[in-house]
């Protein structure tokens, strides 16, 4: 599970279509299960299963028909697509919807048979742009647990999201910021790029807590996080962030200050920010 995390207009999108062969690159080169796609291309779409980011099936197409569209697009034979729909139903739980025009379905749903039409000719690689954006949670943690089990099922999955505690589950992530990757590695590893200090501070007013941090560092890097209030100190401002909370907690203002772990999106908004 290969995470590609960052902000928009990053690059990300752009990489994954390269990946999936539909834009070539201006320069470099890049392989797919070690078929390079300047002069592989034909062979990479066989192994490969591609998500866009946004909805792309045929809305007036049923369940049933947009999966068999893709099967016969993917040259995938009679008895094995009869075989791979039904395994495709099961797995996905549309079954019972396999007669619902996909324009009628949820956002879920949709992307459950999105990702289902891109596995129809099992591929063995899977490029998915930001499956799960605009989805609720309930749906989006379905899907991942269909995630898991492709990846237990030996598919490698290179996936974009917005999301970090979905990008926490990736087991390799990149982080890219205008066309240049930042950090590479496992959770751990971006985890320990941080440099700073999180400070959890707790208090009768989180407002009156928040609006007097933001006076010490950008607004940006000051966050109301259930019953605390979450500032990043980076750089100079550890030791200004400091004496602030020990003055609003002489004052009344501040209860409890705490340092906590950075999380992945603490250390990426650090990674900008340097």
């Amino acid at each position: 599970m290969f995470g590609l995390i960052g902000p928009d207009g990053a690059g990300k999108t752009t990489l994954m279509r390269i990946l999936a062969s539909l834009v070539d690159p201006d320069e470099g080169e890049a392989w797919v299960l070690g078929f390079p796609l300047r002069s592989g291309a034909a062979r990479v779409r066989e192994t490969i299963g591609y998500m866009p980011q946004h909805f792309s099936l045929y809305s007036d197409l049923t369940v049933a028909e947009n999966i068999r569209f893709f099967a016969d697009l993917f040259g995938v034979p009679k008895e094995a697509r009869v075989a791979r729909t039904e395994e495709l139903l099961e797995f996905s739980r549309l079954g019972p919807f396999v007669k619902r025009r996909a324009g009628a379905l949820s956002g879920g749903m949709k992307q459950k048979l999105a990702l289902s039409c891109a596995l129809v000719h099992t591929p063995r690689v899977l490029v998915l742009d930001e499956p799960t954006t605009g989805v609720d949670p309930v749906s989006r943690r379905d899907f991942w647990d269909m995630l898991e089990r492709l990846r237990a099922q030996g598919v490698t999955i290179v996936v974009s999201t917005p999301y970090m505690n979905e990008a926490s589950l990736c087991h390799h992530m990149v982080f890219i910021h205008k066309g240049t990757i930042l950090a590479s590695g496992s959770v751990g590893e971006i985890t320990g790029l941080f440099r700073g200090t999180v400070f959890a501070v707790e208090g009768p007013s989180l407002r009156a807590i928040s609006a007097r941090l933001k006076t010490a560092v950008e607004p940006e890097l000051v966050r109301i996080l259930g019953d605390a209030v979450q500032v990043l100190a980076l750089g100079r401002s550890r030791g200004e962030v400091g004496a602030l909370l020990e003055t609003m907690r002489q004052g009344g203002v501040v209860s409890q200050s705490r340092e906590i772990p950075p999380g992945v999106e603490d250390t990426f908004v650090s990674l900008m920010r340097g």
